[in-house]
């Protein structure tokens, strides 16, 4: 690796790190985001942390979230916001451009420049590295066993041999999905050695390896999964869990009624994505390249700036994970990340591939502007992706999300809790058919009396504020207007939403619906009104 290539690299760092850092806390928080929020709420506040093998996956993301909870002095849920819990998966994107200087000698130096760039730059790539779920963990230790597996069959040296087993205990304490990867990996080693067919092959030189070496690595892989999974050795059932869960896995992969989408689903986004009004989506540049790189290291001459077999390797493991997230019934776009990834590196060798064949002028300026203009035209989709449509249905990337009136939800709350006597301990109700509520337990965290429910009961008291779903309407009103209780002790309860249509949209197709007590109202109207108290305060 030259130093050129080294600066360029950490120089794109920098520009990934820009690219994911600015306005985490904008978008609205994902009820998959919230979820894993709460849990981790519980690890800051309780110090315990207990695998669950049925609705969460692997521990990783909330043990690393203690890192930048500690060093912004946050001891409980309420102390952290959006951005603590994002930057986890930001440091995993930039993490995998740094990555890349591990194994620029068997990419290429044009390859891994391009490459660094294109993970940098990539729309999804950014999108999911500011999403607080596992995904972006998951793709960047998958990247770190190959890397680190790769610069131990250049060197030898135990040291990596322990490095692959650790990212190899990182990926299973990520998320389950791990084991496609993992199969994906063996599998492509499988083909290449098979398209060798020489003793000097890339794969026969696992017949060199030390056996203690394998010992190390297999032990470095289990010791970070015990951990992870045994909460530090306070939970060891969670380990047993940790291989039950697969039984869960696979029944949702197979046989869930939720977040079925056709086997093009991935396809259709990664080529072509236009949804009403809103902007195409494609990353057509990026596969047009990942083909032309996987292709010229498939020809016998092989490739003269990189390691052959390497490409090979990635180019087949993408492929396969291609193809088994397209066959699994269950799909949800975050998926897509690791493949995409895949397909980067291979385009970073696409790139590469149609520098070096071109020495005539004309052939070279139109390679450049094709070039320049893709990437060009990546960057644009990435800030479209990520700061105007980053909540938007437009957005191939934006699924099941809440929309930004989640906003006003909560702003009412807040105003409202500044007229009541008891402040944030106030009493709220949230009826939700199906806890269907997410991600509001994210949003009314610093709220201490909310009761959460999937219908309404008749034999509790109102509270003064409910927010609810609109299928739950008719047993509300029949509860607020009970001709059992007499007619001077019954309280008149407004909509909290008090713009027509007098609801905001959770979700697209998914409505809440919110009253307010009348006492409570009136109460708020003393309040002056925020937006005054700014004009006042204006010369």
């Amino acid at each position: 690796m030259t130093r050129k290539c080294c600066v360029l690299i950490l120089a794109v760092t920098i520009v990934a790190l820009a690219l994911r850092l600015p306005r985490l806390s904008r978008r609205p928080m994902h009820g998959d985001e919230a979820v894993h929020a709460i849990k981790f709420g519980e690890l800051l506040e309780k110090g315990f942390y207990k695998y669950d093998s049925y609705e969460y996956h692997g521990p990783t993301l909330n043990y690393l979230t203690l890192i930048p909870a500690w060093l912004s002095s946050a001891e409980k849920l309420t102390e952290v916001n959006e951005s603590t819990l994002r930057i986890v998966p930001v440091f995993c994107g930039v993490l995998m451009v740094i990555f890349i200087l591990l194994i620029a000698d068997g990419l290429g130096t044009n390859s891994s420049i391009f490459a660094a760039i294109l993970t940098a730059i990539s729309p999804a790539m950014i999108y999911y590295s500011r999403y607080y779920v596992q995904e972006a963990l998951l793709v960047c230790f998958s990247f770190g066993l190959i890397v680190s597996g790769y610069r131990y069959f250049k060197s030898r040296k135990i040291a990596w041999a322990i490095l692959t087993g650790m990212f190899a205990g990182l990926m299973h304490a990520s998320k389950e999905t791990c084991i496609i990867d993992f199969g994906a990996l063996i599998l492509s080693l499988i083909i290449v050695h098979l398209i060798l067919r020489k003793k000097d092959s890339f794969v026969n030189a696992f017949k060199s390896i030390k056996p203690s070496h394998m010992i190390a690595c297999v032990l470095a892989a289990i010791a970070v999964s015990v951990l992870f999974f045994s909460s530090f050795f306070t939970n060891p059932r969670g380990i047993l869990d940790s291989i039950l869960t697969y039984t869960t896995y696979f029944n949702r992969a197979g046989n869930n009624n939720f977040h079925l989408n056709p086997w093009y689903y991935y396809l259709r986004i990664l080529i072509f994505y236009k949804y009403e009004n809103g902007p195409v989506w494609t990353d057509a540049f990026i596969v047009i390249l990942a083909a032309i790189g996987f292709i010229a290291a498939l020809k016998k001459k092989g490739l003269p700036f990189a390691d052959t077999n390497l490409v090979r390797l990635l180019g087949f493991y993408t492929i396969i994970k291609i193809i088994v997230y397209s066959a699994i019934p269950y799909k949800t776009p975050w998926c897509m990340l690791g493949f995409i990834h895949g397909l980067i590196l291979l385009a970073g060798v696409g790139a590469a591939v149609l520098i070096s064949k071109t020495s005539k002028l004309l052939p070279r300026f139109i390679i450049s502007i094709f070039l320049l203009g893709g990437t060009g035209h990546l960057i644009w989709q990435a800030y479209l992706c990520n700061f105007v449509y980053y909540a938007d249905s437009n957005n191939p990337h934006v699924y099941a999300h809440p929309t930004t009136e989640i906003f006003t939800a909560i702003e009412k709350l807040e105003h409202y809790a500044r007229a009541h006597p008891q402040g944030k301990n106030m009493y709220i109700e949230v009826i939700c058919p199906g806890h269907d509520y997410w991600p509001l337990p994210w949003y009314l965290r610093s709220f201490t009396a909310v009761a959460y429910r999937d219908h309404v009961d008749m034999n509790e008291p109102s509270a003064p504020l409910v927010i609810a779903s609109p299928s739950v309407e008719t047993d509300l009103t029949k509860k607020f207007y009970d001709d059992s209780i007499p007619f001077e002790q019954r309280h008149l309860y407004m909509f909290l939403f008090e713009e027509n249509p007098y609801y905001i949209w959770l979700r697209p197709q998914i409505k809440l619906i919110g009253f307010v007590r009348k006492d409570l109202w009136d109460a708020s109207q003393q309040l002056q009104n925020p937006d005054e108290l700014i004009n006042a305060s204006e010369p």
